[in-house]
C-alpha cells in the first residue's frame, strides 16, 4: 500500500473536514471549502477518506515514541535507553514510577482517537456516496477493521474508555466512559463486520497490498478474545486462518523484519510505510515514511536515531544458546551494521544499556536517514496466530493441536539446527499434570523471543506479571493510575 500522494490528499481531506465540522455559524455555502456535505461524492473520495484512516497508523502519537513506551519499555523485554536524562518520561515508565500526568498516556490516547473520528468520518458517508456495492461494503469494512484496531489498544491501554461511534459535534465532545465489557464488544462486532466482507489475502489487486483483508479481521478477533479468555472462539479464529492459502511461516528469520520479508507469507497485518521522496515528511504533512526506525536507531557512532527501546538483559537470557533469532533481534557494539556497509557500531558512553533493536534497523544510506523510513511495521505475524492457537488449544484440551503449532515455530527459528521437540509428556510435565501451566510458560516464552515489536511477552492480567513488576520494584506497589494502563500490549 506504498501510494503516498494518496496518503497526503486523503489526510488533506480529512483535516478539512474536522475543520469544518463546528462551522454551523455560515448561513451561506462555503465555497472551495470541503466538508462533510460537499466532499463525499465519488467513489475516488470514498477511497481516499478510507486512506486517512490508514494514514493515522504512522503518525506519531500512534506508533512511535510514546508507543513504544507503553509497548516494549514498560515490559521486561526492553530498557529506556538512550542517555539517562533523555525523555524522563519514558525512564518512569520503564522504572514502574510513572503517574497519571506522564505523556506516554495523553500521546496515544489522543492519537488512537483520531484514528477512531476518521474511521466514523468515512463509516457515517460512505454508504450515501453512489458506488459500486462490493468497493463500497469493502471500505465500510476497512474502516470497521480500523476502527477496532484503534479501540483494541485503548482497551488494552485504559481498560474502559468513551465509546464513540459517529462523528460528534463541539457540544457532544465530553462523553462517558464505557466499561471495558462495552468497548470489547463493539471490537468484536466490527471485526465481525469486517470479517464477512473484506476479501482475502490474495483477492487483493498489486496496488492495494497491505489493506485489512478477512485473515487480518479473523486474526485480530483470534487475538481478542485471548485476551478476554475466550479460548473457544479465540482457537475457532486462529485456526480459521491457520493454514489458508496466502499464509504460512516465512523461512529465513533472518530477513523477516527487512525489506525482504514485508507483506510476505508471514504477514497478517502490517503498517504500510514507504520512503518519502526528497528526505521524508511527518504523515500530516504528507509524508510515507515512519519514525518508527529512527526513535530506535543507533546512537553515536554511526549517528543513526535516538537509541531508544533497548534490549534487556532478561530478554538476551531468555534466548537458548545458538538461538538465531538473537543475532536478528540485537544488535551490540561492535558489530557490523547488518546493511553490508562495512560501518562498525561504536560503544557510546553515554548510553544506558549499549545495545539496539535490530528489528527497527534503518541504514544510513537511506535518503533522509532512519527519520525516512519505509520499513513496515509487523502488526499481526503468522507466528503470533500459531501461538495464540497453541494457547488457546491447549486451554481447551486440543493438546496434540497445542504440540503441534508451537513447534512449527521453534522448527523455523532453529532452521537446521537441532532441536527438542515437544510432546505431550514435556507439556504436562512442566506443571505437576495440572494441564494449565505449560502452555502458558512455553508460549509465553515463544512469543517474547518475537517481541521488541510493540508485542511485549508478558501481560499485566497475568498474576506473574504482577510478582515480576514487584520484584523489579523491590516489593513495592505498582503505582495506578486513574486509566489502568496496561504493563504490557502484546499486539
Amino acid at each position: 500500500m506504498k501510494t503516498a500522494p494518496t496518503a497526503t490528499r486523503a489526510l488533506c481531506v480529512l483535516a478539512a473536514l474536522g475543520l469544518a465540522a463546528g462551522c454551523d455559524f455560515l448561513s451561506t455555502e462555503p465555497k472551495g471549502v470541503l466538508t462533510t456535505e460537499n466532499f463525499f461524492k465519488t467513489p475516488d473520495q470514498a477511497v481516499a477518506a478510507t486512506n486517512a484512516t490508514y494514514n493515522m497508523l504512522r503518525e506519531w502519537q500512534v506508533h512511535v515514541f510514546s508507543w513504544i513506551g507503553l509497548t516494549d519499555i514498560v515490559s521486561d523485554d526492553a530498557t529506556k535507553g538512550s542517555t539517562p536524562g533523555d525523555a524522563s518520561f519514558l525512564g518512569d515508565l520503564d522504572n514502574l514510577t510513572f503517574d497519571p500526568g506522564n505523556l506516554a498516556f495523553a500521546d496515544p490516547w489522543a492519537g488512537y482517537y483520531k484514528g477512531v473520528y476518521r474511521a466514523n468520518v468515512a463509516i457515517r458517508h460512505i454508504p450515501d456516496v453512489p458506488m459500486d456495492a462490493t468497493l463500497k461494503a469493502r471500505l465500510i469494512g476497512e474502516n470497521k477493521f480500523l476502527r477496532a484496531y484503534y479501540y483494541f489498544f485503548l482497551a488494552r491501554a485504559f481498560g474502559g474508555v468513551p465509546l464513540v461511534t459517529q462523528p460528534l459535534t463541539p457540544d457532544q465532545f465530553i462523553q462517558p466512559r464505557a466499561t471495558a465489557d462495552e468497548v470489547y464488544a463493539l471490537i468484536e462486532q466490527d471485526l465481525q463486520d469486517a470479517s464477512a466482507v473484506l476479501p482475502t489475502k490474495l483477492q487483493y489487486a498489486a496496488a492495494d497490498v497491505g489493506r485489512a483483508t478477512k485473515g487480518a479481521a479473523q486474526g485480530f478477533l483470534a487475538e481478542v478474545y485471548l485476551y478476554r479468555k475466550d479460548y473457544a472462539h479465540a482457537l475457532a479464529y486462529a485456526d480459521s486462518v491457520i493454514g489458508q492459502p496466502g499464509y504460512g511461516l516465512f523461512s529465513d528469520y533472518a530477513t523477516l523484519f527487512t525489506d525482504a520479508g514485508e507483506n510476505s507469507s508471514e504477514s497478517v497485518f502490517e503498517v504500510e510505510a514507504a520512503v518519502t521522496p526528497g528526505g521524508g515528511k511527518s504523515p500530516d504533512q504528507g509524508g510515507a515514511n515512519i519514525q518508527y526506525a529512527e526513535v530506535q536507531g543507533v546512537r553515536g557512532t554511526p549517528n543513526i536515531g535516538w537509541g531508544f527501546n533497548t534490549p534487556s538483559p532478561s530478554l538476551e537470557a531468555a534466548y537458548e544458546p545458538g538461538d538465531p533469532r538473537l543475532v536478528t533481534t540485537i544488535l551490540y557494539p561492535w558489530e557490523l551494521l547488518p546493511d553490508g556497509s562495512g560501518l562498525l557500531v561504536y560503544l557510546n558512553p553515554s548510553m544506558l544499556n549499549n545495545r539496539y533493536n535490530q528489528k527497527a534497523f534503518m541504514s544510513p544510506s537511506n535518503v533522509g536517514g532512519a527519520f525516512n523510513s519505509g520499513i513496515n511495521l509487523r502488526r499481526l505475524r503468522y507466528a503470533d496466530l500459531l501461538l495464540i492457537g497453541a494457547e488457546a488449544a491447549y486451554q481447551t484440551g486440543a493438546v496434540a493441536k497445542a504440540q503441534n503449532y508451537l513447534n512449527l515455530v521453534r522448527a523455523r527459528a532453529r532452521g537446521t539446527r537441532a532441536r527438542t521437540v515437544l510432546g505431550p509428556g514435556r507439556l504436562t510435565a512442566m506443571d505437576g499434570g495440572t494441564g494449565k501451566a505449560p502452555i502458558k510458560a512455553l508460549t509465553r516464552r515463544a512469543f517474547r523471543k518475537g517481541s521488541l515489536n510493540g508485542k511485549p511477552s508478558l501481560v499485566r492480567s497475568d498474576p506473574d506479571v504482577e510478582s515480576c513488576a514487584a520484584r523489579r520494584r523491590g516489593g513495592r506497589k505498582r503505582p495506578r493510575t486513574n486509566g489502568r494502563a496496561r504493563r504490557s500490549d502484546r499486539g
